[in-house]
């Protein structure tokens, strides 16, 4: 009886921790005194992955954006690499890992500007309309999700 109880118990503890391969390694370059970012920052570990943060000034930090291939169309406040991809901005991150699994040819996403309620954003139970897009190769993007009004 112990037996099978100790290997329920470890069956459920099995299945019920990420697998090592769902867990992804965010860098994320902000400004230091940025708290919206920390705040975005948490609800990426809060889903159980990884940061590493860096604190760069404003100036530096627009220049990586260019470097990465994000136009100020498309930039928010804080810019992070995963897996080969560039996350601009208060980016869900469902969309993100979904954006993982289907692997589109792609800049990466981008939240532009900074959507009240958005991860890092929040602001109650309200939050703004917003697109999340996909950054395109040649700079374009197509809406990737949209998030309704809510109130």
């Amino acid at each position: 009886m112990k037996t099978r109880i100790f290997a329920a118990l470890a069956t459920i503890a099995i299945l019920s921790t990420p697998a090592l391969a769902d867990t992804l390694s965010f860098k994320v370059a902000k400004t230091e005194s940025c708290g919206c970012c920390h705040a975005w920052v948490e609800h990426i570990r809060a889903a159980g992955h990884t940061v590493e943060t860096s604190d760069m000034s404003f100036d530096s930090l627009e220049q990586h954006k260019t470097k990465l291939g994000i136009k100020p169309q498309h930039a928010s406040c804080h810019t992070a690499t995963v897996d080969g991809y560039v996350i601009e901005g208060h980016v869900p991150v469902a969309d993100i890992e979904r954006l993982l699994k289907q692997r589109p040819p792609a800049i990466g996403l981008s939240a532009p500007g900074m959507p009240a309620g958005s991860p890092g954003m929040e602001m109650g139970t309200y939050r703004e309309a917003y697109d999340v897009v996909l950054v395109k190769l040649d700079g374009t993007s197509e809406v990737w999700s949209h998030y309704e009004e809510k109130h």
